[in-house]
């Protein structure tokens, strides 16, 4: 068995974790729902969620694997050794399998959209009409989807064949940055065009009349999957670390840059948007759909698009290298698998999987299973049951099944002086994790597979009966009195 390696250093591991968080939602899904439901009013609200429901299991999936210096599954195996428990972590590495998938698919797209950029494909669309036949031929068009989801699982695997100091940690420390910094680009530019500031009040000015039980449903399950929870990734990042590093601290930090990175992507997504009179309404199409309109009228624009692809690139790149590696880990620490053998073996595997999703916009267009294509059931599969699923379980198993005393001495390493001055950040986080955390997660769930609303409808359209079960119940108390 190959001598295990850990992180460099404990920024080493914060960049790949951010990486691992900031993704394709924070630059397109983020702005988009955020400007949909009251702007500052939602930021605010997703905050909250995230204090409640992000931090709290995040410090919980780290630990585990600090602990355990195991992927999920041999985490839960040591730690509990029960079947059922063991099972709960393989979860994980089924999510790494059906997420990458997919997300290849997609991040494919952002890659091709530079190559598009660079040839100049954006200078005559006049408006998302012509965009989106353009973009529609694009995916439909075989030879092009499949080669760019080759060409970025190719991306990934070689980043993770590398290692943990030289392939991840290197990479994160040279991505990461570099996605910063094309970020602010594209601010400063976004905030100079004439009318930005429309946008920018799209964004920012608290619309407290949009906030409905639907818009807090929809934080919440943002702040569950904006930072890579319930698939195992921060986990086997976590089993990188040594006893020395400051999980708190870590978790906070990798919270923030993931908010930063999502707040910065709808200044400068919505301040050109709005620059050039185009719709920020446009919902998950705003990428491809709007944005190259947008890029066609501003001057410069094939500079500014190519910059805005390869941010998005980026952006996926550090997120599946986090999937993948969830993968490799649990081959190498459980099957005793040598790292690059099981990276140009499971990575090849997932990138043959991942053609039937890329398939299911062209030739396997009208191939239907439960009413679904190939990519919309492995979208459903990995969002709205392994994730939440995934999540939940953690939560509980380091709340309740864990012994706290263990888990206590286990979180004080590193971080001993933090919890003797401020006792009561173990009380709080204990709180959370036993109680708010699962019962946020569950509605997540609950939320994402339709039952809350599937609920409401029959608890609307039975409002008659439930009055005279209430009148009932009330004649009845007042009789036995």
């Amino acid at each position: 068995m190959e001598k295990r390696e850990h992180w460099g250093s404990k920024f080493g591991f914060i960049l790949a974790a951010a990486g691992s968080a900031i993704g394709l939602g924070n630059i397109w899904k983020f702005p988009y729902i955020a400007g949909e439901n009251g702007g500052a009013a939602f930021v605010f609200i997703y905050l909250i969620c995230i204090a409640l429901i992000g931090l709290p299991v995040l410090m919980a999936e780290v630990l585990m694997g600090r602990t355990t210096q195991r992927n999920p599954v041999g985490a839960f195996k040591k730690l509990s050794g029960k079947p059922f428990w063991v099972a709960v972590g393989s979860l994980g590495v089924i999510a790494g399998f059906v997420i990458l998938s997919f997300y290849t698919v997609i991040a494919g797209w952002s890659i091709g959209y530079i190559v598009e950029a660079l040839k100049g494909s954006f200078s005559q669309f006049s408006d998302p009409a012509v965009s989106s036949a353009y973009f529609e031929a694009r995916v439909g068009d075989v030879n092009w989807i499949v080669g760019y989801h080759t060409l970025f699982s190719i991306l990934t695997m070689w980043v993770v064949y590398a290692g943990i100091n030289k392939g991840i940690e290197q990479g994160s420390k040279i991505m990461m940055p570099i996605l910063f910094f094309l970020l602010i680009i594209l601010v400063i530019r976004g905030i100079t065009l004439p009318g930005a500031e429309k946008g920018l009040n799209f964004l920012w000015s608290p619309d407290w009349s949009k906030i409905t039980g639907q818009s807090v449903l929809i934080a919440l399950g943002h702040a569950f999957f904006t930072i890579s929870l319930g698939m195992g990734a921060m986990m086997t990042y976590g089993s990188y670390l040594s006893e020395k590093d400051h999980i708190p601290s870590a978790a906070l930090q990798i919270v923030f840059l993931d908010t930063l990175i999502a707040l910065l992507a709808g200044i400068a997504i919505f301040s050109s948007v709005f620059a050039m009179g185009q719709d920020p309404a446009a919902g998950p199409g705003l990428i491809f759909h709007t944005l190259p309109v947008v890029f066609a009228k501003m001057p410069g624009g094939a500079i500014w698009a190519v910059l805005f692809f390869l941010l998005l690139t980026l952006a996926a790149l550090t997120s599946a290298i986090s999937l993948l590696e969830v993968v490799v880990a649990y081959f190498v620490d459980e099957r005793r698998w040598k790292r690059h053998n099981a990276v140009l073996v499971f990575g090849c595997i997932v990138l043959l999987i991942g053609i039937p999703s890329a398939l299911s916009f062209n030739v396997m267009k009208e191939v239907h299973f439960f009413g679904k294509t190939w990519f919309d059931n492995a979208d459903y599969l990995a969002s709205n049951i392994l994730l939440p699923g995934g999540g939940l379980f953690i939560a509980i198993f380091v709340g309740w099944i864990w012994e706290f005393d263990k888990v206590l001495i286990e979180l004080k390493k590193g971080s001993e002086s933090l919890f003797d001055t401020y006792p009561i950040i173990i009380k709080g986080w204990r709180i959370f994790l036993r109680y708010l955390s699962p019962v946020m997660i569950l509605i997540v769930f609950l939320h994402s597979v339709n039952l809350l609303e599937s609920a409401w409808q029959q608890v609307q359209s039975s409002w008659v009966i439930i009055l005279m079960l209430v009148s009932v119940l009330i004649k009845v108390f007042q009789n036995k009195k």
